[in-house]
């Protein structure tokens, strides 16, 4: 669906002469770029929460259906 309204944009700019494909082009790879940006910005922010608080050593659970004593016979 982008793709049927992008080239639409195309078609109706190219008929207008109004901006050059070359510069729509600028235009829409610097517009998605910003946003990979933007989503890199966020996921970095996300990546810090994990050290902001103290690690707190996991309590055995004896009920827990598949404990993880691989290493203990």
């Amino acid at each position: 669906m982008f793709t049927q309204s992008l080239n639409a944009a195309i078609l109706a700019s190219e008929s207008a002469e109004g901006i050059p494909t070359e510069t729509m082009a600028l235009i829409i790879g610097g517009g998605i770029f910003l946003l990979f940006m933007l989503m890199l910005l966020i996921t970095m922010s996300y990546s810090n929460v994990g050290n902001r608080h103290r690690v707190v050593p996991e309590a055995d659970d004896t009920h827990r259906q598949h404990s993880n004593n691989h290493g203990h016979h």
